[in-house]
């Protein structure tokens, strides 16, 4: 939109109004920060301004290191590589650092770094203190989560929630393995229970009203504080999911023939919705030439010769809209691509094939 301003006055008037609007509102996430003996930050919702953080070295508006900003009030050192939030300082000394987990709908993951992850709305973002190996330094501390935690339940009736972790056992940004916790101490009001080795605790609460639910592990950062109302009223239970999503593969149809120059490099499709979200997006990529297979490795990034019929997935994504980019175009060969999805119930959605040729 074009502004033609006049003159004296009413361009004065004018140029004030502009000068005076509030910055427009960016996405609005949780954020909460758990320091070495305990939490910080309770689990807040921000919403970021789309103007970038004042931190050294430049982070976007759409950073964690801006939720970090708005959240603290400004309250930290405001450093792409922090040391110091709400006057708690981790400057590896002892191995130990601020570590970022943003959860962006199929749980916590990994973080690259505060100013180089971005967040979109219903985003999650943790920052907890970590103490890497000293002989590997990778990542010891992880994020406690507990799922199937009710809004609302009857007084005296029991229900059960299951507390897992999301660990990075080689570190790499982006990795989140859902492990169910044995020996979690999860605490509503003064009801107290310990999960058993599948992760899960069953709690029966006496009195009526709003009880925070919280689980805790030495070890390991704690969850995140969730609210269940009490009530003397029956509450419905709500129905399983037991509605696997589907996935679905975009770009490439069915016995289509590629030259060597248009041949694909990035795979990419969709999953429908489902009511317990997504927990992993997986594909598997095969090459044959002549008498001899390979199939692509998630982790090298590369085909690997292996014997023809053996089939590996790798996770590509948690979201509706999946993509993987390839190291390069496909070289010459037949190929089989099969995409499937898991929700966060753990239903198996069926898998998408499509078959095409790169000559």
């Amino acid at each position: 939109m074009k502004i033609r301003l006049s003159t004296g006055l009413a361009a004065g008037v004018v140029m004030s109004v502009l000068l005076a609007a509030p910055a427009l509102a960016g996405p609005t996430v949780s954020i909460r920060i758990e320091g070495a003996t305990h939490t910080l930050l309770e689990r807040t919702q921000v919403t970021l301004p789309d103007t970038p953080p004042p931190v050294a070295g430049g982070c976007p508006a759409d950073s964690p290191g801006a939720a970090i900003d708005v959240a603290t009030a400004g309250n930290w050192d405001r450093q792409a590589f922090t040391s110091t939030i709400l006057g708690e300082s981790h400057t590896f000394a002892n191995n130990d650092y601020w570590a970022e987990w943003l959860d962006t709908g199929g749980g916590y993951k990994y973080g690259g770094g505060i100013c180089s992850d971005h967040v979109s709305s219903g985003n999650d973002v943790v920052m907890l203190v970590d103490v890497s190996d000293p002989n590997t330094f990778l990542p010891t501390v992880f994020p406690l989560a507990v799922e199937g935690v009710p809004a609302k339940v009857q007084r005296g009736t029991p229900f059960t929630v299951t507390v897992v972790d999301y660990r990075a056992p080689t570190g790499t940004p982006g990795e989140g393995v859902r492990t169910p916790v044995a020996g979690a101490t999860v605490t509503a009001g003064a009801v107290t229970a310990t999960t058993g080795g599948d992760g899960k605790a069953t709690l029966t609460l006496p009195t009526t009203g709003s009880v925070a639910l919280k689980a805790t592990k030495a070890g390991d950062a704690p969850a995140g504080r969730q609210f269940i109302t009490v009530t003397d009223q029956p509450v419905a239970s709500p129905p399983p999911d037991t509605t696997a999503p589907t996935a679905t593969i975009a770009g490439i149809r069915n016995g289509q023939r590629f030259t060597r120059k248009k041949a694909p490099r990035e795979l990419h499709g969709t999953v429908t919705a489902d009511p317990s979200g997504l927990w992993a997006v997986k594909i598997r990529l095969t090459r044959k030439l002549g008498k001899t297979c390979w199939y692509f490795s998630g982790s090298k990034e590369r085909f690997l010769k292996r014997t023809c019929g053996k089939q590996y997935a790798f996770k590509v994504g948690d979201q509706p809209t999946w993509s993987y980019l390839l190291p390069s175009r496909l070289p010459r060969g037949r190929y089989v691509l099969d995409t499937y999805a898991i929700d966060n119930a753990f239903n198996h959605g069926a898998t998408d094939t499509v078959r095409f040729r790169v000559r």
